[in-house]
């Protein structure tokens, strides 16, 4: 019984271990879980005209811009290992009469490399009928890794842009206005996705102009993924000392007796 009580008190200590905050993981769900009013007030309400001059906006913020149909529009946001980025548009159109057909419109969003990189789903491109009053298009980007192979593709730390353009209208609709608005959101997916590797720098631009994510790169830090592996071999440990020490009985030779 004693050896039972050892165990099930080392199972509790180890629950109780892994219900603590880890480093860099608690941090990482900090911009999706809202901003404050200093952020509203600093959220961006123009937006760039090519890569070089991407506005910034940062995961929770609300940016607007006001533009025309055919114009090339830029944001720029900071993606961290480990995050899952989500991006969403909406395109007010001009009054329907003055429009001659169908506009489509297309969001796409590169990373530091200028890569397109593709959704796990929502609609990047979707048209809109000549009476439609607004369109609205999303994008749900792969979880960031920390580190990847030279040859693939996979989404890394650094800096992600976000263009969004009508992609199909007729030639008289072109310069006419239009409100766009942008938002970015961004969740943690925990240890589950964490790799060993690391790259040595977030892809960021060369111009200097870093845009870092609040609390700065987590890339490089501890995982939950190696704590929680940690913790595994511990308990394995124990569950083998227990186990031995009820296997082992109380020592004694089958062939004597008690008193012996």
């Amino acid at each position: 019984m004693r050896t039972v009580r050892m165990f099930t008190a080392a199972l509790l200590s180890a629950a109780a271990l892994f219900t603590l905050p880890f480093p860099g993981v608690a941090a990482a769900d900090s911009p999706s879980s809202g901003v404050s009013t200093d952020d509203e007030a600093a959220a961006p309400t123009e937006a760039g005209t090519s890569f070089r001059t991407a506005t910034v906006v940062r995961p929770g913020q609300r940016a607007t811009a006001q533009g025309s149909t055919g114009d090339y529009l830029y944001w720029q946001f900071p993606a961290d290992a480990g995050q899952r980025a989500t991006v969403r548009a909406r395109v007010d159109l001009p009054r329907s009469e003055a429009r001659h057909g169908t506009h489509v419109w297309r969001l796409d969003v590169y990373d530091g490399l200028r890569r397109r990189q593709a959704c796990r789903y929502g609609s990047d491109a979707r048209p809109a009928p000549a009476e439609a009053r607004s369109v609205e298009l999303s994008c749900a980007l792969r979880t960031v890794r920390a580190w990847s192979e030279p040859w693939a593709d996979d989404p890394l730390p650094g800096t992600y842009y976000v263009r969004l353009t009508v992609v199909g209208a007729p030639a008289e609709d072109l310069g006419e206005p239009v409100d766009a608005s942008l938002e970015i959101t961004a969740e943690d997916s925990g240890g589950a996705t964490a790799v060993d590797g690391r790259l040595a720098a977030p892809l960021v631009p060369a111009s200097g102009r870093e845009v870092a994510p609040d609390g700065g790169w987590s890339s490089g830090r501890w995982s939950s993924r190696i704590l929680w592996t940690a913790g595994g071999a511990v308990l394995a440990a124990l569950a083998g000392i227990c186990g031995y020490r009820l296997t082992r009985g109380n020592g004694r030779p089958a062939h004597l007796p008690p008193g012996a």
